[in-house]
């Protein structure tokens, strides 16, 4: 009897773990999909140019994620028939969040290249592509 609640814990156990892993990569590639979304509504002329990290060091993916989320809220809609949708995936992007390593990252968000929306929204969808390997 000890042996099959052993074993049924330890099934149980590891079919959380392993069901876990997939739920993370399902929810980084749908918010891939609403960056993608993004690139296609937001205006990208005349606009404020955007600190954009790229190729952060691992210890600093937390720090580049939030730079990003601030850079969204100074993003545009194209033009005023996107405007809802666009709002909206914005929100979604601001509610992302990324387990934070602990480690201290010594790069702020201004020490960043600034570019237009377009290239910093690439540059975020590179990210989270890194997330997911």
């Amino acid at each position: 009897m000890e042996r099959m609640i052993i074993f049924c814990m330890l099934f149980f156990g590891s079919s959380m773990v392993l069901t876990a892993a997939p739920h993370k990569t399902v929810k980084y590639k749908q918010l891939l999909k609403t960056i993608e979304r993004l690139e296609t509504t937001v205006k990208d002329k005349d606009v404020e140019l955007l600190h954009t990290p790229e190729n952060p060091m691992d210890g600093c993916l937390f720090t580049a994620v939030t730079c990003f989320q601030k850079g969204t809220l100074k993003l545009q809609p194209e033009n005023s028939q996107v405007n809802a949708t666009f709002m909206q995936t914005v929100r979604v992007l601001r509610r992302f969040t990324l387990s934070n390593s602990g480690k201290q990252c010594e790069s702020s968000c201004e020490s960043y290249e600034k570019k237009n929306p377009k290239e910093f929204l690439k540059s975020f969808a590179k990210l989270i592509k890194k997330v997911i390997r």
